[in-house]
């Protein structure tokens, strides 16, 4: 029997155990540039495990999804984490799920506003992007190397997603 899967505000909090939440932090803000520039230091760090791996930036187009939508398979990258920054300050949608034994637990999803983008770490099972509406572009800080940075999981029963109240 498929289960619904809520939809939640993203947070720093919520999504820690995940990865980290890309925002502008005040706590983090210094001023450069002769006072012209705010700079919000540190947000997150990029991940590449590997011999010969290097952190690359993409951009990726998605296309909106339609909902209700079926969650029926996850992934992660074992050497490297990943980040997405939306540029059209669009939201979007996360799913992500904790590692129960080698494969994803219950999926949980996070609405992410325009302004704030995710860095997940290295092996944190998530669902392919989300773009919500109209498409969307998005930088993507990724990891390049030899080795095969993708495992997926497919479910034997799909969860859904309600369309998210924007």
């Amino acid at each position: 029997m498929t289960q619904h899967l809520d939809i939640h505000p993203l947070a720093k909090a919520s999504f820690e155990p995940f990865g980290d939440v890309i925002e502008a932090d005040p706590a983090t803000m210094r001023y450069i540039n002769g006072g012209t520039t705010e700079r919000f230091h540190a947000l997150s760090n990029a991940e590449a495990l590997g011999d010969g791996a290097r952190v690359i930036l993409n951009l990726f187009r998605g296309q909106p999804r339609a909902f209700p939508f079926l969650i029926d398979m996850m992934e992660r990258h074992p050497f490297g984490s990943q980040c997405f920054v939306p540029l059209n300050g669009r939201p979007f949608l996360i799913v992500v799920a904790e590692d129960e034994g080698g494969k994803p637990g219950r999926p949980q999803v996070f609405l992410a506003r325009g302004d704030q983008g995710v860095n997940y770490r290295v092996n944190v099972w998530h669902y392919p992007l989300m773009a919500l509406d109209e498409q969307s572009d998005f930088l993507i800080v990724d990891r390049d190397g030899s080795e095969n940075n993708l495992e997926e999981y497919f479910f034997n029963t799909p969860f859904i997603i309600g369309a998210p109240t924007l």
